[in-house]
């Protein structure tokens, strides 16, 4: 029977915050949730029976699986009774949702996993993770790939998506109605009636039997794209906010000659129906919203050029809305919105900060209908109910009034798209464009929709925007225009991005920050911002992408506002007009390396120049690594390189076993373990704080205070180190914030299993880090077995291929019939035990897991988690050090080899030549 405090530590902090005034206990800290379930825990008047009878059924439903126990039951008395501990005789039963669909974790594990036996431990219950739901969007999309572009499917995994989360989300809250109007005294036929009535769910979606999932499962067989767009317009019509959303997909929709069929549209709903997608069934709460970020983009991905009209890359989203900075009471504007990324990312701002991101005011505009109905969508699985999304051309007919007149906005935020076409007299607010207007040919409206924007700013707004870099620099009406906006001194900055970033153009962008006239901070007046970041980028097989390392130096950059070398530069006003207003940013801040330079002497007689080793001087004091260890003195202004080097080869192996190079190494390492064993604290703390970007904020000042005085990386690259690294365990802390560290453990199970019983996965599922650290020694035997099997099928291959060459003679190599048997055999015995050994890999893990309690499994992934920032760390520190291979072997290979030399042996081989002509008579 678990303990109140056990049970208690499973239910969230917001569920427990009100319990605290209802039985008027005080607490030291109600953001502590250490300190709530203390509080709880130890009143008498606050009972477990009570404690739990307040909570809905979804929530004891809930607690049951992360206590293990079986969650089956409508009745909450059963479901009290069992955690109780007053039901022990009761038989464990099935988890089925009352509409058909099976919780995810149940699922995640069925084609996985071995009979459980009593040397067998069951899966853990767990939640539906990350990982899994955006396998089965995928594998969704695959059902449909290949039979139509994904630009033309991908309304229909939306819609579908939409609907089953309406229905799974609507079925929750009936059950609870249900419940509620039985404890009244209700009869159970009374109280479903009720529960039926619209006026129940004003804060969800009212579902209709036509658009319940139930029904779309188990009624619509034949003439299917006409039942789901039935059920569509059903789900429409009795919500007001999705007015126009969902009418337009039209599953009858023709694609060439043909439609999709009843098997396929059956196809995905069978699909649809394997997970139940209700809150209490994901791994954290905003699970929903990342898994249909993850869609979009790779409907993006699959559209190619056309995924540029829906999706800006979000890590570009990302950095616009860092520097945007919006705060509660905002109002937020995209004008031209795609999916809603910017308004989206906007109120996951605040939310990561804690902040109330319900009083915050988000509008966008979109002119394509079919985006525009993905971007409400987008809004509603992040729980956005709010969001004015409208859809009609920004620059003829803004559609956000107030007062007849335009409303005003705190920020801009927006990727409009490039190079478009405008007429002049479609413009509705003319007004708007009080610097000049484009040419209305030539696909020049880019300025014409960044003074729209700044015609809607508020006092002390600001605008972040994407666009071409011709706005920068082209002449005519363009010029006028930003010469406009210099005078007015509304430019804060100009940053340069990398080519081939976005979706649809692989031409370089620039993000222009501007700011309402009169809101620059007074040390800014006059004065713009270049920061040429194209060079900040990870360079990808189809697309370049800005890592959370680049993101974190471009927004330091702008906050700072002052000069980096060779990276950013501040520039006035007046030498902008002296450059007649071209802001082309190479003009101000270039990025471009210094040329090689080349000694003549040297490259005559030999020996390095010293000048060119001590312009290296701070790459190698950095990294405590001496010059003097490979270099001799050859006069005062050259060196040679030690006589013990007498291949290049040597150079990387003399540096990398350098005393200087590695001492400073173990300095850093040692910095790392020091700023760990205080740091993980803060993990630790994450399910009773939750403070996910109070943690972020506190490890990157902590990392730098700790790394940054051995000099060996640079500000930036110490903030990459973190950057990067919360990028890829973000969702993992959520998980441990909203689970514990048991349940990130068994989150990562059943994302292993999923990926073994997938059709297509996307790499080894032996490869994730839970496998590496929980079952080395598996890993080492399937390897071995692997490595030994690869070998006897090398040896058969190649005797085979003699024998049929039919070698007239044999070697001492040559294989008999009876060796080549006994290989074969040998071969086969490994081949069996190596599947035997995979066969068993489910249950390996299952017991291995099983061993883990909160303390195990909290040492085991912080491990991981550590050893992941270990990984960033070293690719660093290990960049650094190539660079300074890379400039010793540049040396070696400009001046070892002289001219002088080279001269010499010519000569040497024409008189050899010449020699033996003479001997032949031809001389």
């Amino acid at each position: 029977m678990p303990t109140k405090r056990q049970v208690l530590e499973t239910i969230s902090k917001n569920e427990l915050l009100p319990l605290l005034d209802q039985f008027g206990l005080d607490v030291a800290d109600r953001r502590v949730k250490r300190d709530v379930v203390e509080a709880l825990a130890s009143s008498r008047k606050a009972g477990l029976d009570k404690i739990l009878a307040e909570l809905p059924r979804d929530s004891l439903k809930g607690i049951c699986r992360q206590l293990g126990l079986d969650d089956g039951g409508r009745a909450k008395a059963e479901i009290i009774d069992r955690i109780m501990g007053q039901s022990r005789s009761a038989k464990a039963r099935k988890v089925s949702g009352s509409n058909g669909s099976r919780p995810g974790p149940e699922t995640a594990t069925r084609s996985a996993s071995p009979p459980a036996t009593e040397t067998t431990p069951r899966p853990a219950a767990t939640t539906l993770t990350l990982a899994q739901l955006e396998r089965h969007l995928f594998a969704a999309a695959d059902i449909l790939r290949g039979k139509m572009d994904a630009s033309e499917f991908k309304e229909y995994i939306f819609g579908m998506l939409f609907l089953k989360r309406c229905s799974d989300v609507f079925e929750a809250r009936f059950e609870a109605i249900v419940e509620k109007e039985l404890k009244k005294g209700r009869s159970r036929a009374d109280a479903e009636r009720r529960a039926n009535h619209p006026s129940f769910y004003a804060n969800t979606f009212y579902v209709p039997e036509a658009a319940r999932w139930a029904h779309i499962r188990d009624e619509i067989h034949r003439d299917v794209g006409s039942g789901l767009n039935k059920a569509l317009a059903a789900l429409e019509d009795e919500n007001t906010r999705l007015d126009g959303v969902l009418r337009h997909i039209d599953f009858n929709r023709r694609v060439g000659q043909s439609k999709l069929s009843d098997q396929r549209l059956r196809d995905l709903i069978d699909h649809f129906a394997e997970y139940r997608l209700r809150n209490e069934d994901f791994e954290y709460p905003d699970l929903l919203g990342a898994a249909y970020e993850y869609l979009i983009r790779d409907f993006a991905d699959s559209a190619g050029k056309k995924g540029g009209e829906f999706y800006t890359p979000r890590s570009v989203v990302r950095m616009l809305v860092r520097i945007a900075q919006p705060e509660e009471g905002m109002r937020i504007y995209d004008p031209c919105s795609g999916s809603g990324g910017m308004l989206v990312l906007s109120k996951e701002y605040l939310d990561e900060r804690r902040l109330n991101s319900k009083n915050l005011g988000l509008f966008g505009q979109e002119s394509n209908g079919g985006v525009w109905s993905i971007s409400k969508m987008n809004m509603l699985l992040h729980g956005i109910a709010d969001a004015h999304v409208e859809n009609a051309d920004t620059l003829e007919e803004p559609r956000h009034l107030e007062g007849g007149e335009l409303m005003r906005f705190d920020r801009v935020i927006t990727n409009p798209p490039f190079s478009q076409n405008y007429t002049l007299k479609n413009l509705k607010f003319q007004e708007r464009f009080r610097f000049g207007f484009c040419p209305e040919g030539g696909k020049k409206a880019d300025l014409m929709f960044v003074q729209h924007m700044l015609s809607v700013l508020r006092s002390g707004g600001m605008v972040v925007t994407v666009m071409p870099h011709g706005v920068l620099f082209r002449g005519g009406a363009e010029k006028s225009i930003r010469t406009g906006i210099l005078d007015e001194d509304m430019l804060d900055a100009v940053i340069g991005l990398a080519p081939n970033l976005f979706y649809g153009t692989g031409i370089p962008a620039c993000i222009l920050v501007l700011r309402a006239s009169g809101a620059k901070p007074k040390e800014r007046h006059g004065k713009v911002l270049f920061i040429n970041a194209d060079r900040e980028f990870y360079e990808g097989r189809a697309q370049n992408y800005l890592y959370p390392e680049h993101i974190e130096k471009i927004v330091a950059t702008y906050r700072a506002f002052e000069d980096v070398e060779g990276f950013a530069r501040v520039v006035s006003r007046d030498e902008l007009r002296d450059n007649d207003d071209n802001l082309n940013i190479r003009r101000y801040a270039d990025n471009a390396p210094p040329p090689e330079p080349h000694n003549v002497r040297a490259h005559l007689h030999g020996g390095v120049p010293k000048a060119e080793v001590n312009a290296k001087a701070d790459l190698f004091s950095a990294h405590g690594f001496d010059p003097r260890h490979i270099f001799v003195e050859r006069d005062g202004k050259y060196l040679d390189f030690a006589e013990s080097i007498t291949e290049k080869a040597d150079l990387k192996r003399r540096i990398e076993e350098d005393d200087g190079l590695k001492a400073t190494e173990a300095k850093v390492a040692s910095a790392v373990d020091a700023w760990w064993k205080k740091s993980q604290k803060g993990i630790v703390a994450l399910p009773d704080t939750d403070e996910l970007m109070l943690l972020r904020t506190e490890l990157l000042a902590s990392f730098e205070k700790a790394l940054r005085p051995i000099g060996l990386l640079d500000r930036f690259q110490v903030s990459g180190v973190i950057a990067t690294w919360w990028d890829e365990v973000q969702s993992d802390l959520k998980t441990i914030a909203a689970r514990g560290f048991i349940g990130l453990i068994e989150a990562w199970e059943t994302s292993i299993l999923t990926a073994m019983s997938a059709k297509k996965a996307n790499g080894d599922p032996l490869d994730h880090r839970l496998v590496k650290w929980l079952l080395p020694e598996y890993l080492a035997d399937i390897s071995e077995l692997e490595s030994k099997k690869a070998e006897l099928e090398a040896t058969i291959k190649g005797a085979n291929s003699s024998n049929e060459e039919g070698e007239a003679e044999e070697s001492e190599d040559t294989i008999s019939e009876d060796e080549l048997k006994t290989l074969k055999r040998e071969l086969t015995g490994v081949k069996k035990s190596l599947k035997t050994k995979q066969s068993n890999f489910t249950r390996r893990l299952y017991e291995a897991r099983a061993e883990l309690d909160e303390g195990t499994a909290q040492d085991l992934a912080l491990g991981i988690i550590r050893a992941d920032i270990d990984a960033i760390l070293d690719r660093y520190v290990s960049d650094r050090r190539n660079q300074i291979v890379a400039a010793v072997e540049n040396w070696w290979d400009k001046y070892h080899t002289t001219l002088t030399s080279i001269e010499r042996t010519r000569d040497a081989a024409d008189e050899m030549l010449r020699n033996f002509l003479g001997e032949l008579g031809y001389e």
